[in-house]
């Protein structure tokens, strides 16, 4: 009779554990919860929420791959990519220097470089209005912005006068930096990914109980 009692004891535990999970699991992010998009992979098969974050910024970079092949087909291959570096405005954020910040000092510098590049591509879009590397690219970079709520955006006065920096009468310097833009976007945006996935690598092996590698320590 005793052991009756524990059995079902036991299996009153797990079915009480079964029922909770997916209402524990729903107070997550809908955006770190999110796995295929055909809505096939189940809950136990989903990645760690890092790996989910890390495809975030690659469906963010997916499109500006083909950034370089649109840019040569525009000019007919008769101006050199790598020209737009000669086009680098001032005002275009750059990567965080990782040996000088801490990793909450870099997550709000990634932050605000992408707030400031949200304005920036409106120089593009006024350029392009068609681009659809663009349109596929300002939804998405809202949804990096998980430090967002600690940076302010540029002001109203500010945002005018980037893009007044922007600005020029020559048509050809207009769309170079535009494309300037992208190019830099791109690397921005890359280089964000790298920093993530080097602070979270370490995190995760720790929690797995596995040792990182040397060069990794270092």
């Amino acid at each position: 009779y005793l052991q009756n009692i524990i059995i079902y004891f036991l299996k009153s535990l797990i079915l009480l554990g079964l029922t909770s999970a997916p209402a524990a699991l729903t107070g997550a992010p809908l955006d770190l919860l999110a796995g295929d998009a055909s809505g096939e992979e189940s809950v136990e098969e989903a990645p760690p929420l890092a790996s989910n974050v890390l495809r975030t910024w690659e469906r963010v970079i997916e499109p500006t791959k083909r950034h370089q092949k649109e840019f040569e087909e525009e000019f007919h291959g008769n101006v050199d990519y790598i020209l737009l570096d000669s086009h680098k405005q001032a005002s275009f954020p750059v990567k965080c220097p990782m040996s000088n910040y801490s990793k909450e000092a870099c997550l709000q510098r990634l932050a605000q470089g992408l707030l400031v590049y949200s304005v920036l591509l409106k120089q593009v879009e006024k350029e392009y209005p068609d681009n659809s590397i663009l349109r596929e690219l300002k939804p998405g970079i809202p949804l990096l912005m998980k430090r967002g709520e600690r940076v302010s955006a540029p002001s109203s006065s500010q945002e005018e006068q980037l893009l007044k920096q922007l600005d020029s009468p020559d048509t050809f310097q207009r769309r170079m930096t535009a494309h300037s833009i992208l190019s830099h976007l791109r690397f921005f945006l890359i280089d964000g990914k790298r920093a993530f996935r080097k602070w979270e690598t370490p995190r995760r092996q720790k929690d797995r109980g596995l040792t990182p590698p040397l060069d990794k320590c270092i």
